[in-house]
């Protein structure tokens, strides 16, 4: 009896450690804000797919295109918590090798507010890791809308 009690408490703590997509594709995202509040280039560019899209919606409504390259280069002139993003997870949505999420932020520049705004993300898995694809961001200054 005492043997099947040690396996089934073995099957259990293997069972319920097991991490969901939707716990990897998290992982994914705030890899991406960890590695901009430490100004890590590499961890930051290692989230994002080769052919990966940044975009941001302008105060005037415009949509602008960033170069991954461009964006890794800003945040390499940058020293350890320079640039802080707090997101609040709102939405996370998965079919198969798709995800898409959605983030509030506030964020901060060498300690003081600077905007916020909303992340709208779409990662792909790709060997087993989620990556992201498609970024599009707000950015404003007013944070009560």
């Amino acid at each position: 009896m005492g043997k099947i009690i040690i396996i089934l408490l073995l099957l259990s703590s293997f069972c319920f450690g097991q991490k969901t997509d939707s716990d990897l594709v998290k992982e994914s995202v705030e890899k991406l804000f960890t590695g901009m509040k430490n100004a890590d280039t590499i961890m930051i560019k290692s989230v994002f797919a080769d052919n990966a899209i940044l975009q941001t919606i302008t105060k005037s409504d415009v949509v602008k295109t960033e170069k991954l390259q461009n964006f890794l280069s800003s945040f390499s002139k940058l020293s350890k918590n320079d640039a802080d993003e707090k997101i609040k997870f709102e939405a996370i949505h998965i079919d198969g090798n798709l995800a898409s999420v959605f983030t509030p932020y506030e964020f901060y520049y060498k300690g003081k507010f600077s905007h916020c705004g909303a992340n709208s993300f779409q990662l792909v898995r790709q060997n087993n890791v989620w990556k992201i694809q498609y970024l599009i961001d707000t950015r404003r200054t007013n944070c009560n809308k």
